[in-house]
């Protein structure tokens, strides 16, 4: 039998975790709504959560990245999920990828997931995908995924394909 295995969540915005502004017409941060996801999903998993930033994937910065590749390396848990924009989440997983040499993150199995669709505005595919990345953490060798679309993908292998709205592998 499987038992859970603690995970570390950095969250890093997205549009998972945006919210409607009905002053403004805008999708914005007011805060991170992961808890009340995880909450809903009647989630026992042994989890620590981290906020790193709330930032649309579009206007991360190589420092943004390194800070999320050091807070994967620092983590004492070897089992990861980090919430991303789907825009740059590639890039970012390739990113981490390359640090696998590291000795701290060679033993770790990391997975990146977001969303198509705000989770606070319904219909979204946020739970979905969080459900499967947790799922995918424990189990997954060591390694840098993408989870999306109840799909498992190598960060090295896999692309977002925009016209249709979803990762497919290379």
């Amino acid at each position: 039998m499987l038992t859970n295995q603690p995970l570390q969540l950095f969250i890093t915005g997205g549009t998972l975790d945006k919210q409607y502004q009905e002053t403004t017409g805008d999708l914005v941060f007011p805060m991170t709504h992961l808890p009340q996801l995880l909450q809903e999903a009647h989630s026992t998993l042994d989890i620590k959560t981290q906020l790193l930033m709330q930032k649309d994937s579009l206007e991360m910065t190589d420092l943004d990245r390194k800070l999320i590749s050091q807070a994967c390396s620092d983590s004492e848990y070897q089992n990861i999920v980090i919430t991303h924009g789907t825009d740059t989440m590639v890039e970012t997983a390739r990113l981490l990828l390359t640090q696998l040499t590291d000795e701290h993150l060679a033993v770790k199995t990391i997975v990146l997931t977001g969303a198509m669709r705000p989770f606070m505005l319904q219909h979204s595919d946020a739970s979905f995908n969080m459900g499967a990345s947790l799922m995918a953490a424990q189990l997954a060798p060591a390694g840098v995924y993408i989870c999306m679309n109840g799909q498992l993908f190598n960060a090295a292998e896999v692309k977002k394909d925009r016209l249709q709205g979803i990762f497919t592998p290379l």
